[in-house]
């Protein structure tokens, strides 16, 4: 008799948390919906936190993450879909880990996401990301492979757009590869190439004489320029 009564019990408890967990599962879609309806990022982000605990899923993990990258939370990003590199991985999910790591300045460790998106689907876009940041981590010949491609594919439509300025703006994509090549010209030799470089810079500007980074630079290796011209006249005298 006992036997049974526990038995019973024990069927009673898992009745009623199966029931609970259903209930919740339905507040919190009601939530969602209503966050998302009210536009507020905050409440979608906890309504799915708390479904993805009920009811774990790719689908909603990577929403989760995507949610917190578009909200530029790269941490809370990287710490809901993890850094390993998954040939299995959504174009998604690979995306979210790229863009959080370059996002996080680890470039190493972007481009290795990077690669897999690029493989999968080359494009312009991606060959300028990956030819920036294989700059900044001095693979060079891995910068001009992905330049060549992307000078090779561009169309006259394509955009790029840069954050450094107060008011974001938008270039030419062609004007935004010359001044990348200018800035691989100089780093593959600082000291050679400083005219070669200072061409792409003013080939970018004739593009698009109001592009504010191409500005900068060419402003930078002038200044380089006539310091190098400054030390040369020095060491003479």
């Amino acid at each position: 008799m006992k036997r049974i009564i526990a038995l019973l019990l024990i069927s009673t408890s898992i009745g009623v948390a199966a029931q609970s967990t259903a209930d919740l599962k339905n507040h919190y879609e009601a939530y969602y919906k209503a966050m998302k309806k009210q536009g507020d990022i905050q409440g979608v982000i906890n309504a799915m936190t708390h479904l993805n605990i009920l009811e774990p899923s790719v689908a909603r993990r990577d929403t989760l993450a995507y949610l917190y990258l578009s909200e530029g939370r790269y941490m809370q990003a990287i710490n809901t879909v993890g850094v390993d590199k998954n040939e299995s991985d959504s174009d998604m999910n690979v995306e979210l880990k790229a863009l959080a790591l370059k996002n996080l300045n680890r470039p190493k460790m972007a481009l290795e996401h990077f690669e897999v998106l690029y493989k999968r689907n080359p494009n312009v876009y991606l060959a300028y990301e990956m030819a920036d940041m294989k700059i900044q981590t001095g693979d060079y010949a891995g910068a001009r492979a992905n330049l060549d491609y992307a000078k090779a594919n561009v169309t006259d439509d394509m955009k790029r757009a840069y954050y450094e300025t107060q008011q974001p703006y938008e270039t030419s994509m062609k004007a935004a590869l010359a001044y990348l090549d200018g800035l691989l010209t100089f780093s593959e030799d600082k000291t050679a190439n400083i005219d070669k470089a200072l061409k792409l810079m003013n080939d970018a500007l004739a593009i698009d004489p109001n592009f504010n980074m191409a500005k900068m630079s060419r402003e930078a290796l002038e200044a380089q320029k006539a310091q190098a011209a400054q030390n040369s006249t020095n060491k003479q005298n």
